[in-house]
């Protein structure tokens, strides 16, 4: 059993899986707030520009669930290093596409090597620490899974409103090319990996390609739904359809081969399963309060894309902060359980807070809660992360680390889609009932035409024009306040949804498992 690196050797390790991690998580979020200037510069409508964020999470969403049988069977370090080398090649090129189509051509390719950086740093960092360790590994995973997607979209704007969106990508170039040396010349191979004899490896090509279908085909469905009303579409039916039939096969296919791409068989273990659940949850959660909260500060409170992002700043801070103390809490032998039910009491307080927001209401009110929602992604991350590989055998290891992230990128996708299919729907609900109320016999309604009217009267408008105006401006009012009752039913309805959840917490082991039990099952193992 090869030594766990120590000193200077163990940090750099550390900080090459961190860098690494983050920019994958980051790319999921960057993009979005650069899509009007995408589409405007490449000729594109922005229906079209959004292709670039759902092929980067349609590859990301094939590719996690499949890096353990990858890395098994290409080398760890090998398929580690090789995806970083994709990833900042295909970068360089998004950066300089010169069409719509050949950037999301580019951002495919990126996720498929952006794919193997979530769940292969997480298996490196575990096998970096001790295995009384972990709890500490966690949490520094932990830190990148948080402020990834938290500063992508303030990096985005920053980028966007001052810079070519071409940045965007090309940054990822030098922090790429700099891991990928790190990885080769730190990171050190497995003991089997000198010896893969790939002609006995058997490669399950039913289960990889029953995988891709129903995953990519579910992706596309999460991400276009909205867009393509549903199941009024009949693509979309028919990509339904495909996404049952080609799941169903899989899971049968997965259970009763010998050799199966993704080892399901894992979920057997009590703990990964619950944990696997609950990260789901945790992904819908992170992921819609990331949806909700930069859509409705922009659209409605008039936030610049720069001060939405800083204003999410110091709870990703208090988050980074906060996670290492929850690491040395579990390994002081503090109960998982009450930890992730702390931290969904938090996400469910946040938004119930939220949803008390008026249309006055400034940076200041939103500092303590998104603080809040900062100190229970930390209290959910940690424990979860730690939970998920608790009880596995080494070689069960990688496989349980990406069924589980790949739960947790679904759970975002799911989240996501529900939030933009609610809001859809509620905002036209809420702008008809309001509408209600603005006619010629509502007094209060005339007085605030009139107020108008004069207003640009006074200004030289002809009488008819600014009465027309007036009016217009009405209506921008109630679209205003019909957007800002959707977004605070949703974050109360989120809310509602984790308390609900919270029953799980019955089922999730009260003890930690021990070190030293971890260690005598590692041992074994070998």
């Amino acid at each position: 059993m090869s030594l766990k690196p120590k000193g200077f050797k163990k940090w750099i390790i550390v900080a090459t899986v961190i860098s690494a991690t983050m920019l994958e998580l980051i790319d999921t979020t960057i993009v979005n707030v650069a899509l009007s200037q995408i589409s405007g510069n490449l000729g594109a409508t922005i229906e079209d520009a959004s292709w670039i964020v759902t092929a980067y999470a349609i590859a990301n969403v094939i590719v996690i669930p499949m890096t353990g049988f990858l890395a098994s069977y290409f080398g760890r370090k090998n398929y580690y290093f090789f995806s970083i080398i994709i990833f900042t090649l295909s970068s360089f090129m998004c950066g300089n596409a010169h069409s719509l189509w050949e950037l999301v051509a580019y951002r495919f390719i990126q996720g498929i090597g952006g794919g193997a950086l979530l769940s292969t740093s997480q298996s490196i960092l575990f096998d970096t620490f001790e295995v009384s360790e972990r709890p500490t590994a966690s949490a520094i995973f932990g830190m990148g899974v948080i402020i990834g997607p938290t500063i992508g979209p303030t990096l985005g704007g920053y980028i966007v409103e001052n810079f070519h969106w071409s940045l965007i990508f090309d940054i990822n170039v030098p922090v790429g090319i700099i891991a990928a040396f790190l990885v080769f010349n730190y990171i050190d191979k497995q003991e089997h990996e000198y010896n893969i004899d790939r002609k006995a490896i058997k490669i399950d090509y039913i289960g990889i390609l029953t995988l891709m279908t129903w995953v990519g085909c579910l992706q596309y469905i999460l991400e276009k739904g909205q867009s393509e009303d549903w199941f009024a579409a009949k693509h979309i039916v028919v990509l339904a359809i495909i996404t049952v039939v080609a799941f169903i096969t899989f899971l049968w296919w997965e259970l009763t081969t010998d050799h199966p791409a993704i080892h399901l068989k894992v979920l057997k273990n009590r703990t990964l399963a619950i944990t696997t659940l609950l990260t789901f949850v945790m992904g819908m959660g992170i992921y819609c309060s990331m949806f909700v909260y930069p859509v409705w500060m922009q659209r409605v409170m008039g936030f610049t894309a720069v001060l939405t992002g800083e204003s999410l700043l110091p709870g990703a801070l208090l988050a980074a902060v906060t996670m290492p103390i929850v690491g040395k809490q579990i390994q002081r032998g503090v109960p998982p359980k009450y930890l992730i039910t702390a931290g969904f009491i938090m996400f469910a307080v946040f938004c119930f807070w939220m949803s008390s927001a008026s249309s006055e209401a400034g940076v200041a009110f939103f500092f303590w809660p998104l603080m809040l929602r900062g100190l229970g992604s930390a209290t959910l991350s940690v424990p979860l992360t730690n939970q998920a590989v608790s009880g596995l055998k080494p070689h069960e290891m990688p496989h349980g680390i990406a069924i589980n992230n790949m739960l947790r990128q679904l759970g975002g996708a799911f989240g996501i889609a529900f939030m933009n299919t609610y809001v859809a729907n509620n905002f036209a609900i809420h702008r008809d009932q309001l509408r209600t109320y603005v006619n010629a016999d509502n007094p209060m309604a005339m007085e605030r035409v009139n107020q108008y009217a004069n207003a640009l009267m006074a200004k030289g408008i002809n009488a008819i024009d600014a009465m027309k105006a007036a009016w217009g401006m009405v209506n921008n009012t109630v679209e205003k306040h019909a957007y800002i009752l959707t977004y605070l039913d949703a974050f109360r309805i989120v809310g509602f949804f984790f308390v609900c959840i919270l029953p799980i917490m019955f089922f999730v082991k009260k003890k930690s498992v021990s070190a030293a039990a971890m260690k005598e099952a590692a041992e074994h193992a070998h």
